[in-house]
Parts: structure tokens; sequence; C-alpha cells
């Protein structure tokens, strides 16, 4: 072969394996684009993707659910003086362990039910949405409707020993009490003060378009509840006796009708996110439907009662899931209990209105 042949030869090859190269690569580009466009259609926790004419459209997070505060770090607690830090870390005690220390078999005092602050009060206060006290020292000494009173940071507490743990107030000054106060200090001490953070307290479920139904709640306590509450919702005693590893959500060691779970808004936000035990808000197996129905199964069953005469002297401020009248809407107690809520809101949102328009209104012209 002539080496003019032998050049065109290879100078064919050349060319041939410069687009075979070029197609190659062009090729996985495609395949790494699709690779990439099939990553971002996948559904992340808190996400969801809406499709309209069969094109995935991806929706962000539920920003309800992003920076939520935290609690301090414990080795926080080392840049604090010996005698603070000594307060600190008992009143965390008492929060978590509240039977063992003054419960009925109490080491200090007996004056509640058996159950913990911390049943109620997820991880001692500290879990976003869990009940926690990350607004508490921000936010208080304030007005609660409830008392019609100005209330600081020892009712509040008190409030609790009385209503949720059915039993009798600590002294302001004793040293239990200034230790749990202590404690609710430290965990808020990063929050401005008049802030409430995003994540404390419960989570407001959105409300439902029917009543709530316990019968329905029913089958949800059965099959995702009484494995640790029991049937019989009296929780599970721990061996010592003196505190329950599963506490009980009705009967006569229960929290009583003056707590603040006792509304059905409150118990739902907070199953929906915390129950079954070790569920996150992040990872939820409840249905907004199935938090409230079995919120309304539980608040349904008999538990002690408390008397509730002095509470909400102005009437008109009831929460509109406030299960016992006398009320200024013309909505049954039942109604107010399990819902709908949506017609006594709009009712009160209507009649609120008016009310303000007519203090506004100059005496003149009555």
């Amino acid at each position: 072969m002539k080496s003019s042949e032998i050049q065109k030869t290879l100078s064919s090859l050349s060319s041939s394996f410069r687009w075979l190269s070029v197609t190659i690569v062009a090729l996985v580009l495609l395949i790494m684009f699709f690779m990439f466009q099939m990553t971002l259609s996948e559904v992340m926790p808190n996400q969801t993707v809406i499709s309209t004419e069969n094109k995935p459209i991806l929706a962000m997070p539920d920003t309800n659910f992003t920076h939520l505060w935290q609690a301090p770090a414990d080795w926080r607690l080392m840049q604090v003086d010996a005698e603070t830090k000594k307060k600190i870390q008992y009143g965390e005690q008492l929060i978590a362990h509240t039977a063992e220390y003054l419960g009925p078999n109490g080491s200090v005092k007996i004056i509640s039910n058996g159950m913990n602050c911390q049943n109620c009060h997820l991880d001692a206060g500290r879990k976003a949405w869990g009940n926690n006290y990350g607004a508490v020292e921000a936010t208080y000494p304030k007005f609660r409707a409830r008392s019609g009173k100005i209330e600081n940071q020892v009712k509040r507490v008190n409030d609790c020993f009385e209503r949720s743990l059915n039993g009798n107030t600590l002294d302001s000054n004793s040293r239990e009490m200034q230790s749990i106060l202590a404690y609710i200090k430290w965990l808020g001490s990063d929050v401005p003060k008049k802030k409430i953070p995003r994540g404390a307290g419960i989570f407001k479920v959105p409300m439902l378009s029917r009543a709530s139904d316990p019968a329905n709640g029913k089958l949800v306590y059965e099959a995702k509840c009484q494995t640790c509450h029991q049937a019989n919702g009296a929780g599970v005693l721990a061996e010592n006796t003196k505190a329950y590893t599963y506490p009980p959500l009705w009967g006569k060691h229960s929290y009583n009708t003056g707590a603040g779970l006792f509304r059905i808004s409150n118990l739902a936000g907070y199953v929906k996110y915390n129950m079954p035990l070790g569920v996150n808000y992040d990872s939820p197996q409840l249905s907004n439907e199935e938090a409230w129905d079995v919120a309304a199964f539980i608040n349904s069953m008999p538990r002690p009662e408390k008397d509730l005469s002095n509470d909400w002297p102005d009437v008109a401020s009831k929460p509109f899931d406030h299960p016992f009248g006398p009320y200024t809407d013309p909505f049954t107690e039942e109604q107010h209990k399990f819902g709908p809520y949506k017609a006594i809101k709009d009712w009160h949102k209507s009649h609120d209105k008016k009310k303000n328009q007519l203090n506004k209104t100059p005496i003149a012209s009555l």
C-alpha cells in the first residue's frame, strides 16, 4: 500500500475515533442528566410531588419543620456557676422522674398522681413539638385568660401539678420549685424575650371538616397505643412502683379534666408528631384524622374531675374546644368538645368583629 493511502486510512480512522469519543461522552452526559432528574423526583421527608399533566413538580419541605428550637447543649453547663448548675440538674431530674421525688411513693413529698412531667413534656421538655418548655421563660409572666390574671412561672408550674399531675402545689420557695424554675430558665436561655420559637409547644394539626369520632379513635388506640398504655388505659407501672414506664391515659392516676391535654386539639397535635413512642415530627405514623379521632377517644374516657368554677372569668374567652359550658355562642358542649369546629370559630370571628366595631363607635352616635 502506498504511503499516501496509508495516511488517508489513518486519517479516516482518527476521524471515526473522534466521533465515537464525542458520541460516548454525549451518552454519558445524557445518562447523568436523567439520573439527576430521577433523583429530584424522589419524595424526601416532608416533601410532596404534585403531578400536573404527568409532569412532576417538586414541592419544598414544609417550613414548619425547619430551623426548630433546640435546647442548650449539656456542655454549656460548664459555663454557669456551681450552685446554678446543681439547681438545673436537679430540676431536670424532677421533670424527668417527678414521681420518684413527688409521687404517691415519692422520696421528698407526696403531692402527685404518679405520672412524670416528662410524660406530657417529652425528653424532659426538650423535644421540638413535644410540648417543650422552649418559650416559657421568654413569655412569662403573662396574662392568661383561663385565670383572668397575669401569671408567673411559679403559677404555670403549679398549674401542671394541680391539673396534669392531679395533685397539689409546690411551695414557691422550696428547693424543688426553685430547681424546676432554674431548669426551665436554662432551656429558654437562647430565646429572646416575648418571642415564641418555631417548634415550641404543640403543633397545631389542621381541623377536620367533621366531628372527631371516638369510635374510630378506639380502633386507632387498639392498633397503635394499647401495647404500651394497655387496653384499660392504665399504663404500665415500673418495678419500683414509684413511677410509670408507660403513663395512664385515663383512670384515677391520669391527668384530670382541667389539664391542657384534655382539650382535644392539644392532644391531637401531641399524638400526631410524638406517638407511638419514638415517632418524630418528620416521620409521623398517624394521619390527621387518626390523631383527632384517637384524641377524642382518650378524652372521652373517665378520669379525675377538677373544679373549674374559677376558670375563664370572661366566658367569651374560652377556646373553641373547651368542653364545658357556659358559652357565649349557641353551640353545644358536645360540639365544643368533638367538633366540627369551623362553625364555632366562624361565629366568634363574626361576632368579635361586630363587638370591636361597636366598641369603637362614638357614644354620641348611639
